[in-house]
C-alpha cells in the first residue's frame, strides 16, 4: 500500500512538472530564449564584451566571440582560441601556450561548474524597466548552474546582462558591444606566429 501511494505521488509531481512547462508564459519564456541562444551561440557567429563579478571575489573583463563549436577570448588574466579542434589557452605572463582538445572542460578554470544544457531548465519570463527578463532554475536531479537570470533588450533580443547562481554564489556579467553574425573564421586560428618562443604544454587526451 504504502509503495502504490508512492508512486502515485511521483506520478502526480512529474504530471504538475510537465503542465508547468507547458504554461503560456513558459513556452515563450523558452521561444525567446532559443532565439537569443541562436543569435549568440548560431552558425552566424557573435561577438561581446564582457564584465564579470563573482561575489565580489573575482572581477575580469574581455572580449570573446562565438561559431558554431569554435570561440575566441581575450581578457587581462588569459587568452584563448578554440578553433574546434583544438584548444590553446595563454595564461597571466607565462610564456606558455596551453594545449588541450577543443571540448576538453579543463581549458576552463571554472570546467562544469557552468556547462549549460537548455532542456535541463525550467523557463519563465518578466518585463524588466530595462528590457525582458527570463529565468531559468535547473531541474530536479539535473546538473548544471542552480538559476539563470537573462536580461535582454526588449526589440532587439540582444543580451544585456547575466546572473547565474553556482551553489550559493552569484556571478554578475555585464554584456556590451554585442554583434551577432559577419564573423570570420580566421578570427578562430591560433596566431603561432606571435608566440614563436613559448613553450608548448601538451594536454591533449587529459
Amino acid at each position: 500500500m504504502k509503495t502504490r501511494l508512492i508512486l502515485v505521488l511521483m506520478v502526480v509531481m512529474a504530471t504538475l512538472s510537465l503542465y508547468a512547462q507547458e504554461t503560456p508564459n513558459a513556452k515563450q519564456a523558452r521561444r525567446i530564449f532559443d532565439e537569443v541562444y541562436e543569435r549568440v551561440f548560431g552558425a552566424q557567429g557573435a561577438t561581446l564584451h564582457y564584465d564579470v563579478n563573482v561575489a565580489s571575489i573575482y572581477k575580469t573583463d574581455g572580449t570573446i566571440w562565438y561559431k558554431d563549436k569554435k570561440s575566441k577570448y581575450i581578457s587581462k588574466s588569459s587568452k584563448a582560441w578554440n578553433d574546434g579542434v583544438s584548444a590553446y589557452v595563454i595564461k597571466g605572463n607565462k610564456q606558455e601556450v596551453e594545449l588541450y582538445d577543443a571540448n576538453s572542460p579543463k581549458q576552463s578554470r571554472f570546467g562544469d561548474d557552468f556547462k549549460f544544457e537548455p532542456e535541463n531548465y525550467t523557463y519563465q519570463i518578466a518585463t524588466d524597466p530595462q528590457g525582458l527578463l527570463i529565468t531559468l532554475h535547473v531541474k530536479k536531479g539535473m546538473k548544471g548552474m542552480k538559476e539563470i537570470r537573462a536580461l535582454i533588450d526588449k526589440k532587439t533580443y540582444d543580451p544585456i546582462q547575466l546572473r547565474i547562481k553556482v551553489a550559493f554564489i552569484w556571478a554578475n556579467v555585464q554584456i556590451s558591444q554585442f554583434k551577432s553574425g559577419g564573423i570570420n573564421d580566421d578570427v578562430f586560428a591560433f596566431p603561432r606566429s606571435q608566440y614563436k618562443g613559448y613553450r608548448l604544454i601538451d594536454k591533449r587526451g587529459e
